[in-house]
């Protein structure tokens, strides 16, 4: 199978979203050794899976450069696609840990960090067309996962589907016309953990229904 064609990236100074750049800047300044751009995805391209966040966390993958690395969400994520084989490797916060990917690819509905970790609806369209990208680039994608209402939203606009007629739920599947499966799962944030809204057996379920859909 040939190499599926990579999709087009937002570049290190994207204009696209005014309040985001000067939030960007702000912090090149505060923190110069920090990726502090536009977080690209990771995992391969021929993946069947595809997991899709918010947006980069502050001192999470906008400080490393890697999707859901640095931050509580990622210990969580992480642990967990080890758990069930979709990641290997020992993930230790840090993008030169080691860790790979198996048939799965991890990205954001947003690609940098927004202020107090809440993207507005412009900035979400205005990234939309990376992750329509993104999507379309994926030629052996099956499943995807959002995590939260709000990728779950951009997902299913990216797809060109009506957001009413496919409701956000935890652990929600969505049989979508175009032949995807969408899932859905809280947030893996340390506040939704916190509160006890998503725990991590409430988590590992909707790994457990995605992986018996793709019958591995």
């Amino acid at each position: 199978m040939s190499a599926a064609p990579s999709p087009q990236k937002p570049g290190r100074d994207c204009a696209l979203c005014p309040r985001l750049v000067e939030f960007r800047e702000t912090h090149r300044a505060l923190q110069p050794d920090w990726h502090n751009a536009p977080v690209p995805a990771f995992g391969a391209l021929e993946s069947r899976f595809l997991i899709v966040g918010m947006a980069p966390g502050l001192k999470g993958a906008n400080l490393t450069g890697r999707p859901f690395t640095g931050d509580y969400a990622g210990d969580l994520l992480y642990a967990t696609l080890g758990k069930f084989g979709w990641a290997k490797g020992s993930y230790a916060a840090r993008p030169y840990d080691g860790v790979s990917l198996h048939d799965c690819r991890v990205t954001n509905a947003v690609r940098c960090v927004p202020p107090q970790n809440k993207p507005t609806a412009s900035e979400v369209n205005a990234c939309r067309q990376f992750l329509a990208d993104e999507i379309a680039a994926m030629k052996c994608l099956e499943v995807i996962l959002a995590l939260g209402g709000l990728a779950h939203g951009a997902v299913v606009a990216t797809l060109g589907h009506r957001k009413s007629a496919w409701k956000f739920g935890h652990n929600r599947r969505h049989d979508l016309p175009d032949g995807l499966v969408l899932f859905n799962s809280y947030h893996c944030s340390r506040y939704n953990t916190n509160t006890g809204r998503l725990t991590t057996a409430m988590f590992e379920d909707v790994f457990r229904a995605i992986d018996s859909h793709l019958s591995r």
